[in-house]
């Protein structure tokens, strides 16, 4: 679908106003603020004004249109350059939104964030991200076409347009995604690298002189040289890499920081400071600019941008009539496009997932989720995922469902990019109608965690599958056992951590996580197999979907003594509850999956499963006890880990490390004895 620019013939002195709309309306917020990075907004004003003057679609009266090209600003300390388009163009911000830039509660927060702010497409800020967040996009874009597009009906055909800059391109998550978006040929890619050759420590030659172009192409892009500031140029270019469909483009954009400024221009001290009262002045001067009043926006500029609500609409419009004559065609096809732009309704999923049972034998519960996305994949055509480069170990392939690159079927194959996977599930969750998920060792979630990070910052539907959990996936020794990882994961707000303690507490952490659409969920899982639960002899698995529950219980109420766990000490928790129920002990076994999802039960439940009274509590967990305090309390105790692992067969780990059957005895009447008193 082709976009006409806002209006026809444009004089260069109109278009130089429109750029310097743009440039001012950044540089007078910073300036009241006090704060923020003016010099990236005003080398790159020109770029902006093309980008949403002349090339993308896009509806701000509708800014989740749902075949809209998407906008992708990685270098986000330029995040006023992108409210400054959003305003003009009509996306709901106001110039008072722009005077609070950075202020409590505003719109215009000092780096774009998803959710708070119409027309932003994802949270950057954290360089590299937004680029290998857009590779996800683009991967979903390409996904759907190919489930949906037939001859005559391009209902997705979006680009991905991205501002990059020398810091996006120096971290090692952009270098990852751009190995991986070459090899999958993604041609929706159009990313302009911002070439103004300065960070903030100095000249990028400090520590970055690298041909970025030879890099680019050996990764398989396609590459283009233009001035940033020839605006003919940079169309044309965009215009080669738009008609590249086989292959990602990046066009090079030689442009220079803090444009204009008499005195701060290629400098440094332009990247993350004001320019000051007297250089916004200066530079207001030197570029023709009326120096008062500041946000001062003429009015047929204002005009001009917002001609884009009228566009849009139309441009939508257009779209959704195509979607009706597809919708007489394929109405099938329409359906499903329809069902997949909603929440998963259980209804459709449920029913599919097994059940495990204890005459099966014990199940690995990295096994059992493997089950589970085999029922669910059938059922959830926007299930798509995969692992980096640890497929037969985590589980995660859909047999005969096919391969990304090949098929455009789910299953894709991340290579050994940690980082970038966790930033491309997010751009495939922005999807809106994916439900992407993604699987390595819990030990190597460290190598995703900026990304899963800004996954819970942004809210979305993102399933981790962290397997090989613990000291007790044995002879690989400390490097591959997670120690310190569960608490480090729970101390991350909006991610949910669900840790099962059995296959059939596995199927119910599925359900979770899919039922769960205000954030990501990370399955936590083992490696070794684990007993599956006589649920005619213990509380059903049902229990895990509030978080927490009690497993067990002998004799009086409240009890005298309360053990908890997670997991594969779970196990270990319910013959101690045998041991000591033989002793007439009154005990209860409290099994604590997900701590995120306990807390936000209501405080009498709480209450209920862990009494305030009872003061003898133990925990066990085959981790760092960071965080179990909250839970045993003053007089409670914790079996935990408070070193790093060591290379020899699981269960030797978990007898040398003191989980056992008797260490546990000891503790429990060590507690019983201390609370009698």
């Amino acid at each position: 679908m082709a976009v006409e620019p806002l209006s026809g013939a444009m004089t260069p002195e109109f278009e130089r106003k429109c750029i310097n709309t743009l440039r001012f309306l950044a540089v007078d917020a910073v300036q009241r603020a006090n704060s923020g990075h003016p010099g990236m907004p005003m080398e790159a004003a020109d770029l902006a004004y093309l980008l949403w003057s002349r090339v993308m679609r896009y509806n701000p009266a509708n800014p989740r249109w749902p075949n809209r090209d998407r906008f992708v600003l990685s270098a986000g300390h330029g995040s006023m350059l992108l409210y400054a388009a959003l305003y003009l163009t009509g996306y709901g911000l106001t110039l008072d939104d722009l005077r609070n830039f950075r202020q409590w509660e505003s719109p215009t927060p000092g780096h774009p964030e998803y959710g708070c702010t119409a027309g932003v497409e994802t949270t950057t800020g954290p360089l590299g991200q937004g680029f290998a967040t857009g590779v996800g996009m683009a991967m979903a874009q390409r996904f759907l076409a190919r489930r949906f597009n037939r001859p005559g009906f391009p209902i997705v055909d979006y680009y991905i347009y991205g501002l990059v800059s020398d810091g996006d391109l120096m971290e090692g998550v952009a270098s990852e995604a751009a190995s991986l978006a070459g090899h999958l040929g993604l041609g929706n890619i159009v990313y302009i690298y911002l070439d103004n050759r300065i960070t903030i420590e100095g000249p990028t030659e400090l520590a970055f002189t690298e041909d970025v172009a030879r890099r680019f192409e050996a990764y398989g892009w396609h590459v283009e040289r233009v001035d940033g500031y020839d605006l003919e140029a940079a169309q044309k270019a965009i215009r080669a890499a738009q008609e590249e469909t086989s292959r990602p483009s990046l066009v090079i954009a030689r442009t220079h920081i803090a444009y204009g400024s008499p005195n701060k221009q290629d400098t440094a001290a332009a990247h993350g400071a004001p320019l000051g009262e007297e250089e916004v002045r200066l530079t207001k001067e030197n570029l023709g600019w009326p120096t008062e009043p500041d946000f001062y926006v003429p009015e047929d500029v204002l005009a001009y941008f917002r001609k884009a609500r009228q566009r849009g609409s139309a441009l939508e419009e257009r779209w959704r009539a195509l979607f009706r004559e597809y919708e007489a065609r394929y109405p099938k096809e329409a359906r499903l496009w329809e069902s997949m732009h909603s929440d998963p309704d259980p209804a459709d999923w449920e029913d599919a997932l097994p059940r495990f049972h204890p005459d099966q034998g014990p199940v690995a519960t990295r096994s059992a989720s493997g089950k589970v996305l085999e029922a669910l994949a059938p059922r959830l055509p926007g299930l798509i995922g995969g692992s980096a480069d640890l497929a037969p170990s985590n589980n995660t392939y859909l047999k005969g469902l096919g391969e990304f690159k090949e098929e455009c079927g789910p299953n894709i194959h991340f290579g050994v990019r940690e980082h970038a996977m966790g930033a491309i599930l997010n751009g495939l969750a922005l999807s809106g109608c994916l439900i992407p998920y993604g699987g390595t060792f819990l030990v190597f979630s460290d190598y995703m965690r900026p990304a899963m990070r800004l996954a819970a910052m942004m809210g979305l539907p993102v399933v981790y599958v962290l397997t090989h959990d613990s000291i007790g996936l044995g002879e690989d020794g400390p490097t591959h056992q997670p120690v310190e990882h569960l608490p480090s994961l729970r101390a991350m707000p909006n991610l949910a951590v669900i840790r099962p303690a059995d296959a059939q507490e596995t199927v119910e952490a599925w359900k979770a996580a899919l039922r769960r659409r205000e954030g990501p969920t990370a399955l936590i899982l083992t490696r070794q197999k684990v007993p599956v639960i006589d649920r005619s002899r213990y509380a059903t698995a049902e229990g895990l979907q509030r978080g927490a529950y009690i497993l067990a219980e002998s004799g009086e109420t409240p009890p005298r003594l309360i053990l908890m766990g997670t997991g594969s000490e779970v196990h270990l928790l319910l013959e101690a509850f045998q041991r000591l129920k033989e002793d007439g002990i009154a005990v209860r076994v409290v099994n604590m999956p997900c701590w995120e999802i306990f807390d936000e039960q209501p405080r009498s439940y709480q209450e209920e499963v862990l009494p305030p009274q009872v003061k003898a509590r133990l925990a066990v967990e085959a981790a760092v006890p960071l965080g179990w305090e909250r839970y045993v309390g003053p007089h409670g105790a914790v079996l935990s880990i408070h070193r790093f692992g060591a290379s020899a067969p699981g269960k030797v780990l978990f007898e040398k490390f003191g989980f056992t059957l008797q260490e546990i005895m000891r503790l429990a009447h060590k507690l019983l004895e201390g609370t009698s008193k």
